[in-house]
């Protein structure tokens, strides 16, 4: 009878070693920070726990930045026409006989350090159009699953705006045992006793930090239904 009993036993043990439970979660989650200082002057949040497409959701003050972008812009376009002026000056020195070499050097110089002006007014206006561009928070294709900022808010770099969710697919993580990778690897999962046609699509190589004797395995799921249902996964041989 205790052998009957210590077989009952093992075989209870080895079936819940390939029934684990996880929940649905989007296959991406992204927490959005802010790379630029300002104040918040818009915030949607009426878009919170909705999917968007191509819609703004916060909007950092950038009209300083505005105006000196144009101001920039005008400094670049005068500065290049006074370039072309000097080089006409400097052809101008070359068919002069009468000038020094000391002359037609210094007009040359001239023409580099504009040139060099040009150089840093080019790479000031790229940042200022790179700076206001990251100004606007523009979500396309995501969830939105909490906006933390308020409007009048004041941000930094680092600063976190919003979490987004990428739903188009989701997906299972789990931990398995090490000594139990091999045994499931090629078994038919089942999800709430189901059968599916899904794979294991990805284990980690490295033993978890938290669960240091199991590997992390992931199982993607080609859609978005029951997003943060608690799933029974299971491996069968059939």
């Amino acid at each position: 009878m205790l052998k009957i009993v210590n077989t009952l036993l093992i075989s209870s043990i080895l079936l819940n070693a390939s029934e684990y439970y996880a929940k649905i979660v989007p296959i991406e989650t992204y927490n959005i920070k802010s790379s630029v200082s300002g104040k918040v002057v818009y915030v949607n949040k009426n878009l919170e726990s909705t999917s968007v497409k191509d819609k703004i959701i916060i909007q950092i003050d950038s009209k300083i930045d505005t105006i000196d972008l144009k101001h920039t812009q005008e400094k670049l376009k005068i500065t290049k026409q006074i370039v072309a002026l000097e080089k006409q000056n400097l052809k101008r020195l070359n068919k002069i006989s009468s000038k020094s070499q000391f002359e037609k050097d210094n007009q040359k110089i001239k023409i580099l350090n504009l040139k060099s002006s040009i150089t840093d007014l080019q790479q000031k206006i790229d940042f200022l159009k790179d700076k206001i561009l990251n100004k606007t928070i523009k979500i396309d294709n995501l969830y939105i699953y909490d906006i933390i900022i308020q409007q009048n808010d004041y941000v930094n770099p680092g600063t976190l705006l919003l979490t987004a969710m990428d739903i188009s697919k989701t997906k299972l993580d789990f931990f398995v045992p090490i000594n139990e990778i091999t045994k499931i690897k090629n078994k038919t999962i089942y999800l709430d006793n189901k059968k599916t046609n899904y794979k294991i699509s990805k284990i980690s190589k490295i033993s978890d930090t938290k669960y240091i004797s199991s590997y992390r395995c992931e199982i993607i799921i080609p859609n978005n239904i029951n997003l943060s249902h608690l799933t029974k996964i299971e491996f069968k041989d059939n």
